[in-house]
C-alpha cells in the first residue's frame, strides 16, 4: 500500500485503486501515524492531536478509531500497539511526505555539488508528489496546524531550490514565471526575490529586476523594520554593476513547442542514470515519448542531438552525427573526425531513432565510447543496441487511472494530464472535470496510455466532441490520422507509428506477431508455442520483446491493444480455432482442481487467462458452437466464483439456440444463460453420476427448482468425495429452509470438504453451522474462519455476504458498535464488485440497528434504499428482500402505522416462499398487527 498526506489523506493499493480507510477521525489518526511512519507515537500525543489538549476520557475513543483504521487497512500494513503507544508498520518510502523529504535532500545535495541538472530533476520529482495543500481533508483536527505549516515551508524551500537549479541550467524565463507567482503569494521570502531578480536580469529584464528589489526593501522596512538580507543586497548590486549572467553549456537539441507532462519521475531516474552510465538506451514501442524524454534531460556539459530517422543505411550514422556536431568536412572519414573532435570533450550525444540502422548505431557508439573517455551517449530505439556497457531504460506508457478512481487522483494521473493539456491547446476552455473524466479516461485507456496516441486523440477535438472521439475509437487507425503537419511522417498518424515498427520485422516475426493477436490479456510461452504453429517461438518471441512489439512480464507476453489491432489484420483463419481449443482444454483440466486442495493455484491460472477464456468463447459461439458448449460447461464454476456471469450470459444464450449437446453441458449452459427452466429440463434427462454435480447448486442459486427423489439424487451425485460432501450440504440446506435445521448434515459436509481441501465448501458449511451455534463466541469463530477462506479465494461478493451474517450475530449479541462497522465493511465490499443484493442486505442490517435504537426515520431510509436496489432473481435476493420488508413492517408498527406494517409483512411472506425461518419472522410480524 502507498499513502499520501501531501493533499487529501489517502491510501492506495499497488494498482493505484483507492482504499476507503474510514471517516475524518480515522483519516486524521492515519495521517498522524504516517507522519511518523515506522515509529511509535505515544497515546498521549495521539489523543491530544486528535481531540485537543483539554480533552479527557478519550482513551476509549482512540481505541475505537484504531480498530476502525485496522479494519480499513486490512490486507495492508498493521497498526501495532506497544507500551509506548501505536506504530504503523509501513516503510517511510511508501508515504509521499517522506519520499518528498528524501528527494528534496538529494536534490539539495546535487545542487551543492554543482550538478544542477540532477538537482532540477530530483526537486521536480519531489514537488510533483504534492496533490494540493497538505492534509487538505483533516485541517480541522488539532494536530494538523503545525504539521501543515512545517510541510508547507518545506514545499516552499524545495520550490526555491528547484528555481536555483533551473536558473543554473539557463532556463531564465521559466524561473521568472514560476517565482513571480511565488513572490506574489509570499512577498517577504527574500531568497525567492533574489532568485527572481537574477532570473529577470538574465532574461534581459533589468528594470523589472530592480523593481522587485525596491518592492522588497519597502515591504521589509514598513512591516518588519529591517533592511534587505545580504543575499538580496548582493543580487541587487550585481545587477547595478551589470555583471554578466552565467551562460549555460551549449545544448544542440530541438526546441519543444509543447509542455512536458507526466514524466518527471522518469526524468529524475534517467538523469541519475546518466551520472553513472556512459551508454543508456531508451526503449519502448513507437509513440511512448522516448525522443521527448531524451530531449528534456539536463546534464552538465554540452549536449548534441542527432536524428537518425531519415537515414537508410548503416554507413550514414557517422556522417549524420558529424553534421549534428557541426564538424567541417575536411576530407577525412566522418568517424575519424568524430574521434578527434570528441576526445577529452565532456559531451552527451543523443542518437535518436536507432532501430532501423541498429548495427551502424551500435558499432559507432562502441568505437566512440572506447576512444573518447568523457563522452556519454543516450540512444532511443525500439530495441537495445546490444553492446557491452549498455544500460536499458524502458519507457512505459503513461499511467491511466482505474475507472473507480476518485476525481482528484484521476486528474493527477499522467495520461489524463497530457490529454487535458493538449485538448486545451486545440479547444481553448476545455477542462477535464467530473462531467468529462469518464470519457477522457476511456480514451486514454483504449489507447494504452501511449502519449502520441493521446495527443492525436486530443487534437481531434478541433472538429469532434469528446463523446464523438470516445465513440469512434473502435476504428482508432481511421480516427487518429491528423497529427501536426511538421511532425515526422511516422508520427502524423497512429497507423504510421505502428507501421514503422512492423516494417522492421522479418517474415517469421511478422507471422508470430499476427498470430499472437488471438490472445486477449497476454500469453504464456507454452500457449504461444501451441497455438501459433511456428518452430522457434522462443527466440522469435524474444525478438519481438526486444523490438518493443510485445511486453514480457512475469512469464507472460502481452501486446498493447493498439499494436494488437494493427497486427490482427491478416491473421490466418485456423489460428482462432487453435486458440479456442487450447483454452477449452485448459478449462477442462482445471475444473476438478478448482474444488480441491490445489484450487488456489488453478484459480490463479484461470484468472490470468480469463481474457483468453472469454475471447475463445466469443469466437466459438459463432464458429464452433459445440466447442463453445464444452467451454461454458468446464468454466461455469470458475466464472460463477469470479462474478462474470453478466458477461457470459448473452454468449451462453446464443449457444443454447445454436447447438444440442450432452444434457449436463447443456444444463450448465442454460444456467449460465439465466434460463433455469431449460436447465431443469436438461438435468432431468441426465444419466448419473454427474461429472460436475455443482450444476445443482448453480441451478438453485439461479432460481431453478430441482425436485428429485433420494434415489435419483444418489444416482446423480455418485461416490466422488466432493460430491458426497456436496450432497450432505444440499440435504442440510433443504432441512434448514424447511424449518428443520440439522447441524449433523452440515458437520458431515464440513468434514467432507475439509478432506478434499475445498475452501468454498468449508466456508459455506461453517456459515450454516454458525447460524446453529450455541453461543455468539462459537458462531463468530466459525464466521471468522469462513471469511478468511473466501478472501483467499478472492470471492468478494461471498465475503460481503459473510460479513453481513457476522454483523447479524454481533447485533443479536448486543455488540452494536462492532455490528455497525461490520455492516459498513460488508457494504464497501459489495459496492466494490457491484453486488446490489449484498449491498442491499448490508443496508438492511444498518436499518435493523437504527430501528433497535429507536431511530425510525433513519431505519426507514436504510430499508427503502435497500429495497430499491434488491431484486428477487435468486434465493439470496429473495431472502434479503423478505428481511428488508420485515424490517419495514416493524418500523411501521413502531410508528403506529398498522396498515403499512401489515402490507410489508404480507410482501415479506410472499418473498420468503420456500424459506421457512425467514417466513416465520414475517408471520410473527403479521401476528402482531392482527
Amino acid at each position: 500500500m502507498r499513502f499520501g498526506v501531501l493533499g487529501p489523506v489517502e491510501a492506495r493499493l499497488p494498482d493505484g485503486s483507492p482504499v476507503a480507510v474510514g471517516g475524518p477521525q480515522v483519516r486524521s489518526l492515519l495521517a498522524m501515524l504516517l507522519l511518523d511512519a515506522g515509529r511509535t507515537v505515544s497515546t498521549g500525543r495521539l489523543t491530544e492531536g486528535l481531540y485537543g489538549p483539554d480533552a479527557s476520557d478519550v482513551g476509549h475513543a482512540l481505541q475505537s478509531q484504531v480498530s476502525r483504521l485496522r479494519r480499513g487497512l486490512r490486507g495492508g500494513p498493521t497498526v501495532e500497539f506497544g507500551p509506548a503507544g501505536y506504530r504503523l508498520a509501513v516503510d517511510p518510502d511508501d508515504v509521499d511526505a517522506h519520499r518528498f523529504t528524501t528527494l528534496h535532500r538529494q536534490g539539495r545535495q546535487a545542487l551543492a555539488a554543482g550538478d544542477a541538472a540532477r538537482a532540477a530533476a530530483l526537486l521536480g520529482a519531489a514537488l510533483d508528489l504534492w496533490r494540493g495543500p497538505a492534509l487538505a481533508d483533516v485541517l480541522d483536527t488539532p494536530f494538523a496546524g503545525a504539521a501543515v505549516e512545517r510541510l508547507a515551508e518545506q514545499r516552499l524551500t524545495a520550490t526555491e531550490d528547484r528555481a536555483e537549479a533551473t536558473l543554473a541550467l539557463g532556463e531564465h524565463h521559466a524561473v521568472a514565471a514560476a517565482l513571480t507567482e511565488l513572490v506574489a503569494t509570499h512577498p517577504l521570502r527574500e531568497r525567492a526575490r533574489a532568485l527572481l531578480m537574477r532570473a529577470l536580469y538574465a532574461a534581459g529584464r533589468q528594470a523589472e529586476a530592480l523593481a522587485v528589489y525596491e518592492e522588497a526593501r519597502r515591504l521589509l522596512g514598513d512591516e518588519l523594520g529591517v533592511d534587505p538580507s545580504a543575499e538580496l543586497a548582493a543580487a541587487h548590486l550585481a545587477i547595478l554593476r551589470a555583471e554578466p549572467a552565467a551562460a549555460p553549456p551549449a545544448r544542440r537539441v530541438p526546441a519543444q513547442l509543447t509542455s512536458f507532462v507526466g514524466r518527471s519521475s522518469d526524468l529524475a531516474r534517467l538523469t541519475a542514470l546518466l551520472a553513472e552510465a556512459r551508454l543508456v538506451t531508451l526503449t519502448g514501442p513507437g509513440g511512448t515519448g522516448k525522443t521527448r524524454l531524451a530531449v528534456e534531460v539536463r546534464v552538465p556539459g554540452e549536449v548534441c542531438f542527432a536524428d537518425l530517422s531519415p537515414l537508410t543505411d548503416d554507413t550514414q550514422v557517422a556522417p549524420a552525427l558529424a553534421a549534428a556536431l557541426g564538424l567541417p568536412d575536411g576530407g577525412a572519414p566522418s568517424e575519424s573526425r568524430l574521434v578527434a573532435a570528441l576526445t577529452d570533450r565532456p559531451l552527451l550525444v543523443i542518437l535518436d531513432n536507432c532501430e532501423h540502422v541498429i548495427a551502424g548505431a551500435a558499432g559507432l557508439a562502441h568505437r566512440l565510447l572506447a576512444a573518447c573517455p568523457l563522452l556519454r551517449i543516450l540512444a532511443t530505439s525500439r530495441e537495445g543496441l546490444g553492446i557491452t556497457g549498455e544500460v536499458l531504460f524502458a519507457v512505459r506508457q503513461l499511467a491511466v487511472p482505474p475507472a473507480d478512481a476518485e476525481l482528484a487522483a484521476a486528474l493527477a494521473s499522467p495520461a489524463i494530464r497530457l490529454f487535458a493539456d493538449r485538448a486545451a491547446a486545440v479547444r481553448p476552455g476545455f477542462t477535464v472535470d467530473a462531467a468529462t473524466i469518464g470519457a477522457v479516461r476511456r480514451i486514454c485507456a483504449a489507447l494504452d496510455g501511449l502519449p502520441l496516441a493521446i495527443e492525436l486523440a486530443a487534437a481531434r477535438l478541433r472538429a469532434l466532441t469528446l463523446d464523438e472521439v470516445d465513440a469512434r475509437l473502435a476504428d482508432r487507425f481511421g480516427l487518429l490520422t491528423r497529427g501536426a503537419r511538421t511532425a515526422a511522417p511516422r508520427h502524423q498518424t497512429l497507423r504510421a507509428v505502428v507501421e514503422w515498427s512492423w516494417d522492421l520485422l522479418d517474415p517469421v516475426e511478422q507471422a508470430l506477431a499476427r498470430r499472437l493477436t488471438v490472445f486477449a490479456g497476454g500469453a504464456t510461452l507454452a500457449d504461444a508455442e501451441r497455438v501459433c504453429g511456428l518452430s522457434d517461438v522462443v527466440d522469435t518471441l524474444a525478438g519481438l520483446a526486444d523490438k518493443s512489439l510485445v511486453e514480457a512480464h512475469d512469464g507472460r507476453y502481452r501486446m498493447l491493444e493498439t499494436i494488437r489491432e494493427f497486427c490482427a489484420e491478416g491473421v490466418e483463419s485456423w489460428v482462432p480455432r487453435a486458440h479456442a481449443e487450447c483454452f477449452t482444454e485448459l478449462a477442462e483440466t482445471a475444473d476438478s482442481f478448482l474444488r480441491g486442495s490445489e484450487q488456489l493455484t488453478w484459480l490463479a491460472r484461470l484468472s490470468a487467462e480469463q481474457g483468453n477464456l472469454l475471447a475463445a468463447l466469443r469466437w466459438a459461439v459463432s464458429e464452433a458452437p459445440a466447442l463453445g458448449l464444452r467451454l461454458v460447461a468446464a468454466s461455469s464454476w470458475f466464472w460463477w466464483s469470479q462474478g462474470v456471469r453478466s458477461v457470459v450470459a448473452p454468449l451462453a444464450a446464443r449457444l443454447l439456440s445454436a447447438v444440442e449437446g450432452p444434457a449436463e453441458e447443456y444444463a450448465l449452459c442454460a444456467v449460465a444463460a439465466g434460463e433455469p427452466d431449460r436447465a431443469v429440463a436438461a438435468l432431468a434427462s441426465c444419466a448419473g453420476p454427474l461429472r460436475r454435480p455443482f450444476v445443482v447448486y448453480l441451478l438453485s442459486m439461479a432460481g431453478g427448482v430441482v425436485e428429485m427423489s433420494s434415489a435419483r439424487q444418489r444416482e446423480l451425485i455418485g461416490d466422488d468425495p466432493w460430491a458426497q460432501a456436496f450432497e450432505r450440504m444440499g440435504t442440510g440446506l433443504v432441512l434448514l429452509l424447511s424449518g428443520r435445521p440439522s447441524a449433523a448434515e452440515f458437520t458431515a459436509a464440513l468434514a467432507g470438504f475439509r478432506s478434499v481441501g475445498d475452501r468454498w465448501g468449508v466456508a459455506t458449511a461453517l456459515d450454516k453451522l454458525a447460524g446453529l451455534a450455541d453461543s455468539p463466541q462459537d458462531a463468530l469463530a466459525m464466521m471468522d474462519e469462513a471469511v478468511v477462506l473466501v478472501e483467499e479465494l478472492g470471492r468478494v461478493e461471498d465475503t460481503a455476504d459473510l460479513l453481513t451474517r457476522r454483523a447479524d450475530i454481533l447485533a443479536q449479541a448486543g455488540e452494536v458498535t462492532a455490528a455497525l462497522a461490520g455492516y459498513g465493511r460488508a457494504a464497501e465490499f459489495a459496492r466494490s464488485v457491484g453486488s446490489s443484493v449484498q449491498h442491499a442486505n448490508a443496508r438492511r442490517g444498518l436499518g435493523d440497528l437504527a430501528r433497535s435504537a429507536g431511530d425510525l426515520g433513519v431505519a426507514r431510509r436504510h430499508y427503502e434504499e435497500a429495497l430499491a436496489e434488491c431484486g428477487a432473481a435468486s434465493i439470496s435476493a429473495r431472502e434479503a428482500r423478505a428481511r428488508i420488508l420485515t424490517g419495514l413492517g416493524w418500523t411501521a408498527h413502531a410508528a403506529g402505522d398498522l396498515g403499512h406494517a401489515r402490507d410489508h409483512f404480507h410482501a415479506a411472506l410472499a418473498a420468503a416462499t420456500g424459506n421457512q425461518p425467514v417466513a416465520a419472522a414475517a408471520e410473527e410480524g403479521l401476528a402482531a398487527v392482527r
